[in-house]
């Protein structure tokens, strides 16, 4: 066979930084990242971003040399891309905050609102129950993160966890002290009000589970091969015949029910943050499919079935 010989520059300097000779043309962008990382070992592979162009997308791990559009005497550009985290990791710090953050509020902690004994409980079922479903909500995603999720991308930027947590934590905070304050109304409807707020809750909480199982299933045995996902006998899937990412969709029903339930001010503007989010995600997501799968289904839309 013909060997290649690899040059690997500085994305932004173009110095190069080293020259790999007699590569397999075989070799995988995971095996080039590997061989680069024994030159220098503090470019581990997670934070290496390998490219074609100084300014284009990062080659994917299982790209293989040979099919590269270069000759046997490759030019490939590298970026550092800062310290690393697993998601796992990262997914396992931003959930477990809201839920800690939560107690703090709910069990009325004489520095949160003062030392009046009377501050120490609330008179309100609501607010038991939402304590319930706000900490049934970080449970259930603490075990979909160990037990469920399969994560196509492995890591992502250290830096990026910080805003992450002031967002999940900063909203847990904000949205548990009025919910528990001692001056909190409960729900202008009362109990049915209540009552139907947690039966959405529920649904959409089984919604977005079973639609994350469904996901999951995809990349199963390690699999990195982009597939359609479609709806199964589970009637709570067959959302996926109207939306590209009814998780988001199913999501966003979950804090809509929030909301509904407790009638609090920040849990909607939480909401509407939350929307706005998961839209700008499932535009991309359905872009993404509509680019890589010719035979994508047309009646889909990225989270709002027939709208959005």
């Amino acid at each position: 066979f013909v060997s290649y010989q690899v040059e690997i520059l500085d994305w932004k300097t173009k110095k190069q930084l080293c020259f790999l000779d007699k590569v397999e043309p075989n070799a995988t962008i995971r095996e080039i990242r590997l061989m680069f990382h024994k030159l220098y070992p503090q470019w581990y592979p997670a934070r290496q971003s390998i490219k074609l162009d100084p300014k284009g997308k990062s080659l994917r791990d299982e790209e293989i040399l040979e099919h590269l559009p270069v000759g046997t005497t490759a030019t490939l550009y590298f970026k550092d891309l800062g310290p690393q985290i697993g998601w796992t990791t990262v997914f396992l710090i931003e959930y477990t905050g809201p839920l800690f953050i939560y107690f703090l509020f709910y069990f009325r902690m004489p520095f949160v609102y003062g030392l009046d004994e009377r501050f120490t409980s609330s008179p309100h079922p609501v607010v038991n129950l939402a304590c319930i479903c706000h900490s049934f909500h970080y449970i259930k995603r603490l075990i979909e993160t160990v037990f469920v999720h399969r994560f196509s991308h492995g890591t992502m930027p250290l830096r990026n966890i910080v805003k992450n947590c002031l967002y999940y934590w900063g909203f847990a905070a904000w949205l548990a002290y009025y919910i528990n304050h001692p001056l909190y109304t409960p729900p202008s409807y009362g109990k049915k009000q209540i009552n139907f707020a947690v039966i959405m809750f529920l649904l959409c909480e089984a919604g977005n589970f079973s639609i994350h199982v469904v996901l999951s299933d995809l990349q199963r045995n390690g699999s990195k091969i982009r597939k359609i996902p479609y709806p199964t006998k589970n009637p709570f899937t067959w959302l996926f015949f109207f939306v590209s990412c009814p998780n988001y969709t199913y999501e966003v029903g979950t804090w809509i029910s929030f909301t509904v339930m407790t009638q609090c001010v920040p849990v909607g503007l939480f909401t509407l943050l939350c929307f706005i989010q998961m839209t700008i995600w499932a535009k991309d997501k359905h872009c993404t499919y509509l680019r890589e799968f010719k035979d994508y289904p047309s009646l889909r839309m990225p989270i709002i079935p027939f709208l959005l």
